[in-house]
């Protein structure tokens, strides 16, 4: 490599890593030179729930206009399902907050209520995931919290293996469907040389071998 293109790629990351730790990376940069040889497979990425859906342990909160008896915090459990005042189970992992708010409405118009007006809250979630997967000691899904950052998801992964890269693969699924990937320098974080990478729900975490 040229003199003049390492300077041009060392630009190129650093103004990647501003971008990233700030929040504002542009939807053009999932292609460059920089990803490793190796990415994730279609199958190894097949089956990953990363949708909004609700999932147990979150904590909703259902509003009923001038129905102070029906409006209070709801837990969903490990079935995905809360017990809501007169129409008893409601299975909330079917959809989102539309989607709950859509079947309450409806059962409670069945036989109970008018006209009902039902608002619904997302007040916690602990059902948002992010995965980590490749050559890491404990690969698998991991509750999101907020703030999450790249090196708590290693840790949470119990670290890299032997002959792990220093570089990771972040996948983050787009609105339209599509993937955007990035090259994310985990050594030069963990030595404190770049900024530790904010993370999102349904984000993936991949960790190629080394190939050099």
């Amino acid at each position: 490599m040229s003199s003049l293109s390492s300077i041009s790629w060392q630009r190129g990351l650093w103004s990647f890593i501003i971008l990233f730790s700030s929040g504002a990376i542009s939807c053009t940069s999932n292609t460059g030179a920089t990803l490793p040889p190796r990415l994730p497979s279609s199958a190894e990425l097949k089956g990953l729930n990363r949708s909004d859906l609700l999932g147990p342990g979150d904590v909703v909160e259902v509003r009923v206009y001038r129905e102070p008896e029906l409006t209070g915090l709801y837990n969903v459990g490990v079935n995905g399902r809360f017990t809501f005042p007169l129409i008893g189970d409601v299975q909330a992992d079917k959809g989102g907050v539309y989607e709950l708010t859509t079947e309450i409405t409806k059962r409670l118009k069945q036989e109970y209520i008018r006209d009902p007006q039902v608002t619904v809250l997302l007040k916690e979630t602990r059902s948002k995931k992010i995965f980590v997967l490749g050559l890491v000691k404990k690969p698998g899904s991991y509750v999101f919290e907020s703030r999450m950052t790249v090196v708590q998801a290693i840790a949470l992964a119990g670290g890299l293996q032997t002959l792990a890269s220093n570089d990771l693969v972040l996948i983050r699924s787009q609105d339209d469907g599509g993937d955007l990937k990035f090259r994310i320098p985990f050594k030069q974080i963990s030595r404190g040389q770049a900024p530790n990478s904010p993370l999102e729900p349904g984000d993936i975490l991949f960790v190629p071998e080394s190939w050099y």
